[in-house]
């Protein structure tokens, strides 16, 4: 089986492939899926990571979010500690940009989440396999999270990015739902 970070490159070319007209078509798709499932309707408080480049767009489901009334925590990483908590944000511009030109809470203008309060969990990734597994960017972060958490789990991914399997080490978390621009994949039946 190919190597982590075989995949990971395989797959982040072929984000880039992937056309703006599509990009946003597919978006919608996923979005409105998300939308309509009990887990996103009972949750009163959401984890999420604002999207950036190719990801599936998260910014506009972070104002459905809003606009539902739901509290809305993004991650803040400590690269020192490989660790990270969630921050409330109650408008994009109390991020800022950091390493990786990732986005993230201005700790001074945000107050922290404690996972228990978090109803939902949108993890991010590159790849996944059906049954729940994914490469993400390479740090663990979520992994590490989601060792202490108990929430419901749901990854965002185009049709594309779930392949058959992938290489899964002790430490790897599955999620317990895929969406994609096709339909809701449940990987723990």
């Amino acid at each position: 089986m190919e190597e982590k970070t075989q995949i990971r490159d395989k797959m982040k070319a072929r984000l880039q492939r992937l056309t703006e007209k599509e990009k946003q078509a597919y978006d919608k798709q996923i979005a409105e899926r998300l939308y309509e499932l009990p887990i996103w309707k009972q949750a009163k408080t959401i984890g999420i990571t604002v999207s950036k480049g190719k990801e599936v767009d998260t910014r506009a489901i972070i104002e459905q979010a809003w606009d539902e009334g739901k509290t809305v925590s993004v991650p803040k990483c400590d690269p020192a500690t490989k660790t990270m908590v969630f921050r409330k944000i109650q408008a994009f511009s109390q991020l800022e940009s950091v390493y990786f030109g990732l986005w993230e809470p201005i700790e001074e203008l945000t107050d922290e989440v404690e996972g228990s309060k978090i109803d939902l969990m949108i993890v991010p990734g590159i790849c996944f396999s059906k049954d729940g597994y994914r490469i993400g960017y390479g740090g663990g972060y979520y992994d590490r999270y989601l060792q202490h958490a108990a929430m419901p789990t749901v990854s965002l991914a185009y049709s594309f990015q779930v392949i058959k399997s992938l290489p899964v080490e002790k430490h790897d978390i599955p999620v317990q739902m895929i969406i994609t621009n096709e339909g809701v994949i449940k990987c723990n039946d």
